[in-house]
């Protein structure tokens, strides 16, 4: 599925005041600590959002590495323009996954965080990737465990589908439905890639509120879109109520679970 189309309206904005801090901060870190370049290095990233990892990537390394973020939604886009409009070593561009406008062996280092699983053709995706990064460059990106390991976002699934039985709103399992090693340990290798590790990295994510957790994955990621039609807010003190059943009132934490993939490109 692509991203083009489905992060649209309200849900950037609420992505990144809800879902960022939710989620994707802690392992934006993790991801930017594998990262070691040297001053004058060329990054690539792919798929950056609003650009939390952006960010951490901008903070963390020498402050002559150039830093190229993409996202093929543009409005994704302006909001990280807009976040990081301080930083001199960030340009922002649209590009599509599976047909990078770069030349060959342009870049030292490919990032992607929780974004592959949403290209629509993954070999070809990963065969750009491949082409695009300099002989010896590293690919490295993150995806979800499986909902059962993601105690948040299974809660706020199992709520949601109960809605609607005959037609579900079940996007979140195409984010946490991209899992199995063997399975892209085989596409990275079709793409070319060799030397492909993983770690399963398992982190504790927090909250002030169940209903922060509500907006945070039911109003700030594409499901907004599926629950629109049945009402969103309504949709939304729907997941609130489970999630207090679940988790209780107050400050929330629950586990969250991802696999990180480093490849590299033959030299």
């Amino acid at each position: 599925m692509s991203t083009e189309n489905i992060f649209k309206g309200s849900i950037p904005s609420t992505y990144h005041e809800y879902l960022v801090p939710l989620i994707f901060s802690d392992y934006a870190e993790d991801l930017v600590s594998r990262v070691s370049v040297p001053d004058g290095a060329t990054i690539l990233e792919i798929a950056a959002g609003t650009g939390v990892l952006t960010e951490c990537l901008a903070n963390r390394l020498p402050s002559g590495v150039i830093i190229i973020a993409t996202d093929l939604n543009s409005t994704m886009l302006d909001v990280a323009r807009e976040n990081l409009a301080k930083y001199n070593n960030i340009s922002f561009n649209v590009a599509n996954a599976i047909d990078l406008h770069y030349n060959d062996d342009s870049f030292d280092v490919v990032l992607c965080q929780f974004g592959v699983m949403f290209f629509p053709d993954l070999i070809q995706a990963y065969r750009e990737v491949y082409r695009v990064l300099k002989p010896g460059g590293e690919f490295m990106f993150n995806v979800w465990d499986s909902l059962d390991n993601n105690h948040f976002s299974r809660a706020v699934h199992e709520s949601v589908i109960k809605l609607d039985r005959v037609n579900p709103p079940d996007f979140l399992k195409l984010p946490y439905g991209y899992h199995n090693v063997e399975v892209i340990k085989g596409q990275l290798e079709e793409a070319g890639f060799r030397y492909i590790g993983v770690d399963v990295v398992k982190k504790q994510s927090r909250a002030d509120s169940a209903r922060d957790v509500a907006l945070a994955l039911a109003a700030g990621s594409p499901l907004a879109t599926q629950l629109a039609e049945r009402g969103l807010s309504d949709a939304v003190e729907t997941v609130e109520a489970d999630l207090l059943d679940e988790f209780g009132e107050g400050e929330i934490s629950a586990p969250m679970q991802a696999k990180v993939f480093h490849a590299v490109a033959s030299s």
